[in-house]
């Protein structure tokens, strides 16, 4: 799944190399946390939320079968991992 987020981000962005994509495990859910360079952050979140909702689903639709459900938060940089 983390691979599938950093993928879709990639394509996304004018500076690919920025991305980071982590993942936390908390209370029988896996929450993956995406950040990019601030300069593509509405590259990631779209108009209205559009490409941000997208992805979301995406990843829902992914892990269907997985034991866990998946979920996914865009991080701006100056957010702290665990928020």
């Amino acid at each position: 799944m983390e691979e599938l987020v950093r993928y879709i981000a990639k394509s996304l962005v004018e500076k690919p190399e920025a991305v980071e994509v982590t993942v936390l495990e908390k209370e029988g859910e896996c929450v993956i946390q995406l950040r990019v360079d601030p300069s593509d952050m509405g590259k990631v979140i779209g108009k209205q939320g559009r490409i941000a909702k997208a992805i979301r689903t995406v990843v829902k639709a992914a892990s269907a079968k997985s034991e866990k459900p998946y979920l996914v938060d865009i991080l701006e940089e100056d957010e702290q991992e665990g928020e």
